[in-house]
């Protein structure tokens, strides 16, 4: 599930995603868990657990899915999650020989995360491209401007020369060891209720591998219900990510200051009180979305900690941090971006 706590139509241009937004919405959401419910069916009729008739009928239901996502706001008002009233609403649509083997031996949280693993594939093709366009801006200011003289500061204190060279390449430095490092790894969920698929049978791990394999995921050959590594992983290298985006934009807004003019930036924003100014909104926009991010993973490594075989309340702290982390991570990308494009040394 995803969760965005605010949006302001004044702030979404300089703060948000919209790509990435889009990949973490609810109907994105929906979308994905209805593939990983037809999957599941053809992995499970692939081994004979339910039937042909049942699972054209469960094909024919998803196929022709006619409700929104305003249908099930008031399900997930009353059982804490989306999963129960779209499995309820799908049902309702199958003959009764088919009901039982519609989300068979399968259970919320395998939906939840496996539908965000989906997605998160996604996300990451698009943070790929990001990064590499990046450097690719970093190794073209370091051809263009590289040969200047610039002045090291230590402690915010003048220290020895270097160059712009030299400068760029503690940015991009970095970036390159993130972009060498980036997730790969979007393991499928799939335990049941309790995490032992017992529901399966002799054929769960079976009926794993290929759920995996039609959805583009790995298969962990285990649960992860409350082993948040994958979600943990994924956001701390966001974190560091966002982080060196942010010293990019701290070290832009401190040497375009007017007493120091290392770098000016074009088109800056404007002061509705001193006409004269040029102000780094972009470099302390990324400044800003570091400090969030930062913020955020405080509460996502809590949001880790579950009790027994699930967690309602660390589960749904979950929804409310991990997509933020995503969606500021992507922000800082296309920002830093913006922001390269109009600095010059």
């Amino acid at each position: 599930m995803s969760y965005t706590l605010s949006r302001s139509g004044l702030l979404d241009k300089l703060l948000g995603d919209p790509e990435v937004e889009i990949l973490l919405s609810d109907q994105a959401d929906i979308d994905a868990m209805l593939r990983f419910e037809l999957a599941l069916a053809k992995a499970q009729n692939k081994v004979g657990l339910i039937s042909d008739i049942s699972l054209g009928a469960i094909e024919t239901a998803i196929a022709a899915v006619d409700f929104s996502v305003a249908d099930l706001t008031d399900g997930v008002a009353k059982d804490g999650l989306v999963v129960p009233a779209l499995v309820r609403a799908i049902r309702a649509s199958l003959p009764e020989s088919a009901k039982a083997d519609f989300h068979k031996g399968t259970t919320s949280q395998d939906l939840i995360d496996s539908s965000l693993m989906m997605r998160l594939v996604d996300v990451i093709d698009i943070f790929r491209q990001r990064l590499d366009c990046i450097l690719d801006q970093l190794d073209l200011l370091s051809t263009q401007d590289g040969h200047l003289d610039l002045m090291a500061r230590t402690r915010m204190q003048r220290a020895l020369p270097f160059t712009v060279k030299d400068k760029l390449d503690t940015w991009a430095a970095p970036l390159r060891e993130l972009r060498a490092t980036i997730p790969g790894d979007f393991p499928l969920q799939l335990g049941g209720p309790i995490g032992t698929l017992g529901q399966m049978g002799d054929h769960a791990d079976e009926i794993a591998k290929d759920l995996a394999a039609r959805l583009g995921l790995r298969h962990p050959a285990r649960s992860w219900h409350t082993d948040r590594r994958p979600l943990l992983q994924f956001a701390n290298w966001s974190a560091e990510l966002s982080s060196s985006l942010g010293k990019i934009g701290q070290d832009v807004a401190l040497m375009s200051q007017n007493e120091i003019l290392d770098i000016t930036i074009t088109g800056g924003g404007s002061s509705s009180a001193m006409p004269h100014k040029n102000n780094p909104v972009l470099a302390e926009v990324l400044v800003a979305l570091a400090h969030y991010n930062a913020t955020l993973m405080g509460g996502l490594h809590n949001a880790a900690l579950h009790e027994n075989e699930r967690s309602g309340a660390a589960w749904t702290l979950e929804w409310m941090l991990f997509p933020q982390i995503v969606t500021t991570t992507g922000a800082a990308l296309k920002t830093v971006a913006s922001l390269l494009s109009r600095v010059k040394f």
